[in-house]
């Protein structure tokens, strides 16, 4: 047996257990540090938690839940953004025996209900008053939900017509948690030993793009996996600084806690997304994990900012980012064929100007420390990528979905490929079915829907495989290549196919000035596209042509128009005939969450898209021959 099998196999029962042994073998150690916001124009102070000092209040929040009468497996919900609260009080519910149930701050209160019911929650530990008045507002239609325990309690104080002990502060329920211990101080380690490796820790419900969220039951055995098998993959070490604010209600953002206990390295956690480019220089993380759409947007203001600089300095980033690529293909190429980087001295000479004029500077922006990122939730752009890998930022791109605890695949360290998402991780088999529908199996899939049996045989085998929904390719050697969502895959009324999302990612690749795409056709004789613009690059771009105006005034402008069907023609010409675009609308504001037009991890809602601008995918087919 290997030394990564015995690894993966020697995993302890629960998160809660790999939690306690962390904190017993580095309990000194910095743990986690998390910004508090100073007055006025003051720069946030960033404070530390140690191992040890974590387990405090753990503990303390677990000994409080036991208080208030939580049992194991019931499920206590998690209302907050990502902050060092949500990883304590997360904790705190697995050492209780108790299973967290994530809902995203910005869900409604109508959803956020659902969810509180579907899990029958017997808690919600909320972030906010906004987050407590959701529950308020539904509350007749939560009989199950005891208790409401607020992190920042200002202006989230017991109401009249609230139950008695309804609503109290986290800092309440921490000293009620220490009393708690002070009278059985092995409360809690009784709970831990008690859980079982087949225990729920975790309820996800998926955002999906269609539908009423679905409940992913997640067991610790989930999690103990993850943490081993993340850590075999030798992409992290205990030498570590992860700059951590993805949203901690999605999976992919929970992931990164585990692997994190088992290693033991260092997490500073801050959720707040307009802080990214603030907290980098200051964190200066070796690694951090985003969405695609984060890099997206970086790439986007560099470039802005080379064409606000003027020609030539739009011209000396242009060059670079050609070198860019190129040496990231050329090097990776020479990886695959000889085990060793680098590329011929004429491009490598060029690369290391281009080095000096472009890319440091990206690479201070992001601390100057950043030995890898890690990519997932979505595809990402392999022109984007090729950019940073050539900058000396390598962006590895994983798999996995929620129903499998989020890392399938990710790419191997210096042996990453992109535009692939790399190989399974250790313990993971993986099949592509005749139809090249991609199967998982291993100890990372769910146990199932929570409460639908019928939806979870419709994925889940009796023997262990899942079936993703997504279409992919294997290399020979294992690499795995998304090619799309096998819902959806567009037929023209010719009945040619087409994988929109590859079409899309391309886009997104040759237009900087692009936020979202969706590309149209199922059905139609030619395909079409409705595009939204990233609101600070075109603003800078109208500034410069001259162009006054808000958001919707400046897409509507035909030059404007013009300017984005020029990068159409030249996404066309990389194209097959019936892949092309034909035509294609500005919408009038970017797409977001708060809308409903993309899920929380910034994933492309199709349906819900496409039924609010009906109007104008309707008119861009009025006068064809199909109208």
């Amino acid at each position: 047996m290997s030394d990564t099998q015995t690894l993966i196999e020697n995993r302890p029962p629960s998160v809660a257990t790999l939690f306690v042994q962390r904190v017993d073998a580095t309990p000194d150690a910095e743990a986690y540090r998390y910004p508090v916001p100073a007055a006025g124009q003051a720069p946030d102070e960033w404070k530390s938690l140690s191992w040890a000092q974590a387990a405090e209040r753990v503990y303390a929040i677990a000994a409080g839940l036991v208080d208030l009468g939580v049992r194991p497996e019931e499920r206590v919900a998690l209302a907050s953004s990502t902050r060092v609260e949500w990883i304590l009080a997360d904790l705190g519910v697995m050492c209780a025996g108790a299973a967290t149930t994530t809902i995203y701050p910005s869900t409604n209160a109508e959803e956020s209900a659902f969810i509180l019911a579907d899990s029958e929650s017997r808690v919600l530990i909320a972030e906010d008053a906004a987050q407590l008045a959701k529950a308020r507002e539904r509350r007749a239609e939560l009989p199950d939900l005891r208790h409401v325990v607020v992190i920042d309690p200002a202006g989230a104080e017991p109401a009249e017509g609230d139950p008695e002990g309804w609503v109290l502060s986290l800092a309440e329920l921490e000293a009620r948690g220490a009393a708690h211990l002070e009278k059985n101080p092995e409360a809690v380690r009784e709970r831990i030993a008690a859980i079982t490796a087949d225990q729920l820790a975790t309820l996800i419900y998926t955002s999906g793009t269609t539908g009423k969220p679905k409940g992913v039951r997640l067991p610790h055995d989930n999690w103990s996996y993850m943490a081993k098998a993340t850590v075999a993959t030798g992409l992290i070490t205990s030498e570590d600084v992860q700059y951590l604010w993805l949203p901690l209600a999605h999976v992919f953002g929970k992931v990164l806690t585990s692997g994190q206990i088992e290693v033991g390295h260092v997490t500073a956690v801050d959720g707040r997304i307009d802080k990214i480019i603030e907290n980098l220089p200051v964190v200066q993380p070796t690694y951090m994990a985003a969405v695609p759409r984060i890099f997206e947007k970086v790439y986007n203001g560099v470039a802005g900012k080379a064409r606000e600089g003027g020609g030539a300095k739009y011209k000396i980033f242009q060059w670079a980012a050609g070198v860019a690529r190129e040496y990231a293909k050329v090097s990776q190429d020479n990886f695959r064929r000889t085990g060793r980087p680098g590329a011929p001295f004429a491009l490598a000479a060029k690369h290391k100007v281009a080095d000096a004029l472009v890319f440091s500077k990206i690479r201070e922006a992001f601390g100057g420390r950043l030995r890898a990122c890690v990519s997932g939730s979505a595809a990402l752009a392999p022109d984007i990528g090729f950019f940073f890998a050539g900058a000396g930022i390598h962006i590895l791109e994983g798999y996995g979905l929620t129903e499998s605890s989020a890392a399938s695949f990710v790419n191997p360290g210096e042996a990453y490929r992109t535009g692939t998402v790399g190989k399974p991780l250790p313990g993971t088999e993986v099949r592509i079915a005749d139809d090249g529908e991609i199967l998982l199996r291993g100890p990372g899939i769910m146990q199932g829907y929570h409460r639908l049996p019928e939806k979870t045989a419709e994925v889940l085998e009796s023997d262990g495989w899942f079936h993703t929904g997504d279409i992919g390719e294997l290399s020979a050697d294992g690499y795995l290549r998304i090619t799309d969502r096998k819902k959806d895959l567009i037929k023209t009324s010719g009945g040619k196919y087409i994988a929109p999302a590859e079409v899309e990612g391309q886009f997104k690749a040759v237009c900087p000035f692009v936020s979202n795409i969706l590309v149209h056709g199922a059905d139609r004789n030619f395909c079409t596209a409705l595009i939204s613009l990233d609101e600070p690059t075109i603003l800078g771009w109208a500034k410069e042509q001259g162009i006054a105006g808000s958001y919707a005034e400046i897409v509507a402008s035909p030059k404007t128009v013009e300017m984005v069907d020029g990068y159409v023609k030249r996404l066309n010409e990389g194209l097959q005939r019936w892949q092309t675009i034909k035509k294609f609308r500005l919408l009038p504001r970017d797409l977001d969450v708060e809308h409903g037009e993309l899920t929380p991890s910034l994933k492309l809602k199709r349906p819900v898209v496409e039924r609010e601008y009906r109007e104008l995918i309707e008119e861009m087919y009025a006068g064809s021959r199909e109208a």
